[in-house]
């Protein structure tokens, strides 16, 4: 990361994990937060193992992986060059660049895994997609990339995500809540064994997140989780076990 980008107007630098990482981001579009951290810590990701990370941005979800889990390594993919060299200038900022890589690639073209060489790279799979569809959302031209696409793109990137994947590996995908029923869709296609957290803002308010992990192969029931409340009824602060997971980089099993 050269010291012009990281100190210019148009990008901040930003810490994660209590300070142990610092990912520098545009000012303004898209900026990672809680999403990412939260479906690093709950990729079922072991010493010795790979992730990939799906539509990575800037690479906050990857380096939170890497960061937590000692001897694993990581692929992200990003389909815009320019994020994508932000990415892989943070992997460096942070120490990681012997560890992880970066693969500019478009999720939703069909052979793209093919193309770029990831066929059944990975041991467990994180993807934070894009979550409204533009023809019933208004989303502002900085952050329409990454946040609005056709819900008919979710299946694709599940196809990348199967393809990417071991037999047996994970996928752990974050999305809003209204649209639980068509990412199950898209995950009984390719992955079983379904498990659903629903994120709640606050006790006693509808969750407006999902998180869903499945295993490639897997043939288990689907399985709903008690629902992740981030905050207490009142105030900002985030409860002790979310705080656990975004100041000292806490796992979060998904299993139990």
């Amino acid at each position: 990361m050269t010291g012009e980008t990281a100190d210019s107007p148009d990008f901040t630098a930003d810490d994660f994990l209590g300070g142990r990482l610092s990912v520098v981001q545009p000012r303004k579009g898209h900026r990672s937060g809680i999403e990412a951290v939260l479906i690093a810590a709950m990729a079922p990701l072991m010493p010795g193992e790979t992730l990939i990370d799906i539509g990575s941005g800037v690479g906050v979800a990857g380096l939170c992986a890497l960061c937590r889990v000692p001897d694993t390594r990581a692929v992200l993919v990003e389909a815009d060059p320019a994020t994508g060299g932000l990415a892989r200038d943070n992997l460096k900022r942070n120490g990681f660049g012997d560890r992880a890589g970066v693969v500019v690639a478009d999720v939703t073209v069909r052979g793209a895994v093919r193309r770029a060489g990831l066929t059944a790279v990975a041991d467990h799979a994180v993807a934070n997609p894009p979550f409204y569809d533009p023809a019933s959302s208004r989303t502002s031209p900085a952050k329409a990339a990454a946040h609005a696409a056709p819900d008919a793109d979710l299946d694709a990137w599940l196809r990348f995500a199967a393809a990417a994947v071991k037999p047996g590996g994970s996928l752990t995908l974050v999305h809003r809540a209204a649209a639980l029923a068509m990412v199950l869709e898209a995950f009984g296609k390719r992955f079983g064994g379904a498990v659903v957290l629903p994120v709640h803002p606050r006790p006693g308010e509808a969750a407006t997140r999902i998180v869903v992990q499945g295993r490639k192969g897997s043939r288990a029931p689907l399985a709903i989780r008690p629902g992740l409340v981030l905050h207490g009824a009142r105030g900002h602060g985030f409860r002790a076990e979310v705080e656990a997971v975004l100041r000292r980089g806490a796992a979060f099993d998904l299993s139990s």
